[in-house]
């Protein structure tokens, strides 16, 4: 899928405005969080829809406290971070692996799938977290449209290094 927020540049090289890395990447190259590749002058998202992870977890697990506690979230994750922080809790599954020849691992779903799991679910929210939901941006826009459409509120546990271009669309 075409990713949201890139400039196309000389050459074939995209310049990726999501985090605040901004990548300029050469045609066939990944950037930084390894899970958006340029192909032809255009950028792609590789996790659309590719969970690794989905679970109902508390909200005050994410951790919050004062918006609806007591309630339970819908948590989804796709691989990919933006840092590669060496205590993270989670790396074995926010960094891309290197031995899986730049296979992308998950489950497929969509917006509407994940939406309907957390009504199914009894959940109040759904969480993009335990990797970075910065580098799955596309597919946790489009999920959060749908789930506030069906009064579900939309939390980001993120490492905020997000460029304002992004933060503008959420």
């Amino acid at each position: 899928m075409e990713a949201y927020l890139f400039e196309s540049l000389k050459d074939k090289r995209v310049k990726c405005n999501l985090c605040n890395h901004r990548c300029v990447i050469k045609d066939g190259k990944r950037g930084i969080c390894n899970v958006r590749e340029n192909r032809s002058g255009i950028l792609e998202t590789l996790v659309y829809g590719r969970l690794i992870a989905r679970h109902i977890d508390p909200i005050e697990k994410k951790p919050l406290f004062h918006l609806l506690p007591g309630s339970l979230s819908f948590s989804i994750a796709t691989v990919g971070c933006n840092f590669k922080c060496l205590f993270c809790q989670n790396a074995d599954i926010a960094q891309m692996p290197s031995d899986r020849n730049g296979l992308i691992m998950g489950d497929v779903s969509t917006p509407e799938k994940v939406v309907a799991e957390a009504l199914e679910g009894d959940c109040k929210s759904i969480a993009y977290t335990y990797t970075e939901p910065t580098v799955f941006f596309e597919f946790a826009y489009d999920t959060s449209k749908i789930a506030y459409e069906k009064g579900i509120r939309n939390v980001f546990v993120t490492n905020g290094y997000m460029t304002p271009e992004a933060l503008q669309m959420i």
